[in-house]
């Protein structure tokens, strides 16, 4: 295990640092939206500014890190994005916090770039699958303490701002210093949405589902919790239960997906996360323990519907397409959570917070009528080319590798192949 972790023990810190500084900026900026006055929708489209950016990020991130190498990059976008947050605390009007909130998604996806790729080539096909389970139960632990850090001063406060741009800047360090060296430049691959979506309709409008869903989840999802909950502490641990449970989901949901057809998985996915989204709307006012209740069960069930969806389309492809698939649905996930948000606002500001969870549950629902649909069209699912779900934590060079110039990229060997 030592052998595996030192090579990358300094990416891993940093990866740390930044992101429990996101963790802490993700919560803490929704509920400022909300006490200093912005809309409804104000908040929803400030939750789609991010994934504006990052889609932009995930489109051209990789030409800047392959000009400027990863450490630089790497600087200079964890630079812009502790100034970010900074900025944030200075002035509190909508337009200006969508655009800054959009330069963060830019940023990230940079950074994400440069963490997978760096990733990728330290790993070796042995043990990539281990490399990338530590980097994502990091991903999550450290993204549930920055939620939790929002119980250390008021919402809205200098403070709080100040800590996520501490931890943010700190993340530069272990980088900057390493005597490890640099990935090799970045290979971009070609990705062809329509062919993706030929070979899996249902991998595709998972992915698509889950932008719709759990993005307007991180946007309004605060929201909903300060209203029930009523103070900062209660937000932090909602969300942070709600991620928890999406952790603890992935194993069973996974290893069950392995021995059926993958689109029962999903099906089953989507029912439990509408059933536990309509329970927080028929339950939301009977106490704290049964939202936190329903908020667990949604995260058990929301959060591995991403996983599932993208085994589920390595399933349909060749070994030498996945990182293309893997790609490709990174950003329907991407585009799915730039509408999601704002549609779910305007449901919000029209019916009120509680209807949140009626719009996820609704996408829910729609995703279990298209698997069904497909199961239906198509039959039982094919067996040969059946891989294992951990092997989707193998394939998580997504962000790194993707070429803005390949929209009407010839299709890919197989493309007859559909589910």
């Amino acid at each position: 295990m030592a052998g595996i972790i030192t090579p990358i023990a300094s990416l891993l810190l940093s990866v740390a640092l930044l992101l429990m500084g996101n963790g802490l900026q993700g919560v803490l900026l929704p509920v400022s939206a909300s006490l200093g006055g912005f809309s409804d929708v104000d908040i929803g489209i400030l939750g789609s500014a991010y994934y504006a950016g990052f889609m932009v990020g995930c489109l051209f991130g990789p030409r800047l890190v392959r000009r400027a190498g990863h450490i630089r990059a790497f600087a200079a976008m964890v630079s812009i994005v502790s100034s970010i947050a900074l900025a944030h605390s200075l002035i509190t009007e909508p337009v200006p916090w969508w655009l800054l909130r959009a330069g963060t998604g830019l940023c990230f996806a940079v950074l994400y770039t440069v963490i997978e790729s760096w990733l990728n080539e330290k790993a070796t096909d042995e043990n990539r699958g281990l490399v990338f389970s530590i980097y994502t139960i990091i991903n999550l632990t450290v993204i549930t303490l920055g939620q939790l850090m929002l119980t250390f001063a008021e919402p809205g406060e200098f403070e709080l701002f100040a800590l996520a741009s501490i931890l943010v800047s700190l993340a530069a360090v272990p980088v900057a210093l390493t005597r490890g060296t640099a990935p090799a430049p970045i290979t971009a691959v070609n990705i062809n949405l329509r062919s993706l979506y030929r070979l899996s309709p249902v991998g595709v409008g998972g992915c698509l589902a889950v932008g719709l869903a759990n993005g307007s989840f991180w946007a309004l999802g605060p929201i909903y919790a300060l209203e029930r909950l009523g103070t900062g502490s209660g937000v932090a641990v909602f969300m942070s239960v709600a991620v928890i449970a999406g952790a603890v989901g992935q194993w069973p949901l996974g290893r069950w997906s392995d021995r059926t057809d993958r689109r029962k998985a999903i099906i089953v996915a989507c029912g439990g996360a509408s059933i536990a989204g309509l329970s927080l709307v028929v339950l939301a006012g009977t106490g704290t323990g049964s939202i936190l209740a329903f908020v667990f069960l949604y995260g058990l069930f929301a959060f591995p519907i991403y996983s599932l969806s993208v085994a589920h389309t390595n399933d349909h492809m060749a070994t030498d397409e996945l990182v293309q698939a893997a790609s490709g649905l990174l950003l329907v996930f991407a585009f799915g959570a730039i509408v999601g948000p704002v549609i779910a606002s305007m449901v919000v500001g029209a019916i009120g917070i509680q209807s949140l969870f009626a719009f996820t549950a609704a996408i829910h629902v729609a995703m279990v009528a298209f698997a069904l649909y497909r199961m239906r069209e198509r039959g039982p699912a094919p067996e040969a080319t059946r891989t294992a779900f951990a092997d989707t934590l193998k394939v998580a060079q997504t962000v790194s590798t993707i070429d803005p110039l390949s929209a009407t990229a010839p299709p890919g060997p197989g493309e007859s192949r559909q589910n």
